[in-house]
């Protein structure tokens, strides 16, 4: 199954050097687009004015790459997103490469765990413990006479 990649990056530039990259490392299905389509099961590389045109919460923030300058308040809106992957213009392409492959990760991850969970609209739940502890609810000795 190929993955989709939606690059939503001001600089045509830049844009052409992901591609590039993308097509020659791996096999992707990259869009270039003004606005990014949250609804699609794919990977998001967005740049600091796509970011801020983004409704909050988004959709899986995991699966987003942000390609911003390292200012601190920016910063913290995509901490306060979720995402996870911010990478710089003056990385090497091999880093913006490798922030893409683990947001693609993020994204099978994030769809196989709904797939697994079968027929039941709930989310995979985490199992309770077995027992409470409760020091009082200890082993009682019998009294003999």
């Amino acid at each position: 199954m190929m993955q989709t990649v939606q690059l939503s990056i001001t600089d045509a530039g830049y844009v052409a050097a992901v591609r590039e990259a993308l097509s020659r490392n791996c096999a992707w299905h990259v869009e270039t687009v003004d606005s990014p389509d949250q609804e699609q099961n794919c990977v998001l590389v967005l740049d600091e004015l796509a970011f801020a045109r983004l409704p909050l919460p988004l959709c899986n923030p995991g699966r987003v790459v942000l390609i911003s300058r390292p200012d601190p308040l920016l910063l913290a809106q995509a901490w306060e997103a979720g995402i996870v992957s911010v990478v710089s213009r003056e990385d090497s392409i091999n880093t913006v490469l490798l922030a893409i492959m683990a947001a693609a990760l993020r994204v099978v991850n994030s769809h196989t765990a709904v797939a697994l969970s079968g027929i039941s609209p709930n989310p995979v739940s985490v199992p309770a413990p077995i027992a409470p502890h409760n020091p009082h609810s200890g082993s009682k000795r019998i009294k003999r006479n």
